[in-house]
């Protein structure tokens, strides 16, 4: 039940939780407690014998219920709740009873630490309460005097903490897991490092209020008032207060005094404890520093130092791996644009020609559902779509005129001569792809393009959204042979072609979306 409840109550639980545990000295909440009784004057009694009460420098924050319906509500508002202080017998003989199976069972949550009150044992046996309900402790009212109550406050919260902290645990390993199994995309380091910074603040009992940056060069406040930096440091990913402050400069979200602790930590290449926070040193791909800042804690001893240095060492190794996979995925995406030019340079069109279609192509795909890792693949794939053009002569290419028949013979072979070029790596998926998309960019809806005839969907999907990306392109530029067409004419000319040259559930979506294609061709100018 418990293993159910964790899964199905997490994101609700947790958005509460996280802004309350293991609070900072000047933002300290209490400990959340429920009690439940009928009798106001056990709430009275309750609330006097633990006053002044702390543990681990939190006091307690009470709220209130006199029955169990309105302690289901309570609990449902506040699913960040300590410890329930539970009356058994009230509006009815197993109120408490109901309660403990509301609370586990339909809201979920198997953090809160219940303990039974009773001034009635005979209504609820402690034998059988014990073993049949998710309890922690049973306790007749008579038991629960000064000296016990407070030090089963300490055990239970003490439990209650150490729970929070290992379902943060568990919550950073998926999280790293999840970065791991994804290192290729841009987000995965962000996410990485996110996971890692959730795994040191729960095993290490510190804040969620924690962040990483990576450069080389840290700013202090004054140092960005002279202007004397080349290159300011930016926050990485964070967690805490800092999650979503992903790419902001240092200098803009901490004080002073940070920015100092972070500089000796650099400076010194080691890092630095502190009273309440320390700043972790780790050394990053080609040769930039890093830093982890975390904060939380009144000491740390050396088992804590041990454990966050050796995290950070960890990282310094993941972010390595990472870093190298995503630029061996840059240097693939700039091999394929440099071989997607060539052919366009020989022709004396423009390397943004292969940009445009490429993005075009990608804007199809994502207007006709495609899923992310496709519409990266097609991205990719679809600035090669003339790879042929570089087996077709300079003089035909570049002719200003219109071509002969024999010469428009020749010009239709860069289709077939494109595909048999990239369908020799047909193990790559993106080559693959290209060597569909130059075979079949020509090939037109109604069934009379080149090189093969192919008419309607016998045309593959990649080839049909790469022949209107290139005449769109081809329209809207000026070429050898013609002047660039007005937007306007453009349009026209695709709502007239609908169903003859082109598919036309396609055209469709590029006429609906036609001011996002043009911006394409804006930012991408020759």
């Amino acid at each position: 039940m418990q293993n159910q409840a964790v899964a199905e109550n997490d994101d609700l639980f947790f958005a509460e939780e996280e802004s309350l545990d293991e609070s900072s000295d000047t933002q300290q909440k209490g400990w959340k407690i429920l009690l439940v009784d009928d009798e106001s004057s056990v709430h009275d009694v309750t609330r006097m014998t633990l006053d002044g009460f702390e543990y681990a420098g939190r006091g307690l924050d009470f709220l209130h219920a006199y029955s169990g319906e309105e302690a289901k509500q309570v609990m449902a508002e506040h699913p960040d709740t300590a410890l329930i202080l539970l009356d058994v017998v009230m509006e009815e003989d197993h109120a408490g009873l109901k309660v403990v199976e509301h609370v586990r069972n339909v809201l979920k949550n198997p953090f809160t630490r219940i303990i039974l009150r009773t001034g009635q044992p005979g209504q609820a046996p402690e034998t059988e309460v014990i073993v049949k309900y998710d309890i922690d402790d049973y306790k007749e009212k008579t038991e629960l005097t000064s000296q016990k109550l407070y030090t089963t406050m300490v055990t239970t919260l003490r439990g209650y903490r150490a729970t929070i902290q290992l379902e943060k645990s568990r919550k950073g390993l998926h999280k790293i897991v999840d970065a791991s199994a994804s290192v290729f995309k841009i987000k995965s380091m962000e996410n990485f490092v996110q996971g890692v910074l959730t795994q040191i603040a729960a095993l290490a009992g510190l804040d969620d209020d924690a962040f990483c940056s990576v450069g080389s060069t840290l700013v202090s406040h004054y140092e960005r008032k002279k202007g004397s930096f080349d290159q300011v440091c930016r926050i990485l990913a964070g967690t805490g207060q800092f999650e979503n402050m992903s790419g902001q400069l240092l200098a803009e979200v901490l004080d002073a005094e940070t920015l100092d602790k972070i500089r000796v930590a650099r400076e010194e290449k080691k890092s630095q404890f502190y009273e309440h926070d320390c700043v972790v040193y780790f050394e990053a791909s080609q040769g930039d520093n890093g830093v982890l800042y975390l904060k939380g804690k009144q000491s740390f001893d050396s088992t804590e130092r041990d454990l966050i240095e050796l995290f950070g060492h960890n990282l310094s190794i993941a972010y390595d791996n990472i870093d190298l996979n995503n630029d061996l995925q840059h240097t693939q995406e700039d091999v394929i644009h440099l071989l997607g030019t060539v052919s366009e340079f020989h022709s004396q069109e423009t390397s943004y020609h292969v940009k445009r279609v490429g993005q075009y192509v990608a804007r199809l795909a994502q207007l006709h559902g495609m899923k992310d890792k496709e519409i990266e693949t097609l991205e990719q794939a679809a600035p090669l779509h003339d790879m042929g053009k570089v087996g077709i002569s300079d003089a035909i290419l570049n002719k200003p005129g219109r071509l002969t028949e024999e010469e428009m013979s020749i010009m239709k072979t860069h289709a077939d001569i494109g595909y048999k070029i990239l369908k020799k790596n047909t193990s790559r998926v993106v080559l693959k792809s290209a060597s569909v998309i130059a075979r079949e960019h020509h090939e037109k809806w109604d069934g009379t393009g080149y090189p093969r005839g192919l008419s309607g969907e016998q045309i593959h999907i990649y080839g049909r959204m790469s022949a209107i990306a290139d005449v769109f392109d081809a329209l809207a530029s000026r070429r050898c042979y013609k002047d660039a067409w007005d937007m306007s004419q453009v349009y026209t000319l695709f709502e007239s072609e609908r169903g003859k040259h082109f598919d036309p559930a396609l055209t469709d979506l590029l006429l609906a979306n036609f001011d996002d294609f043009t911006a394409i061709f804006d930012q991408l100018s020759d």
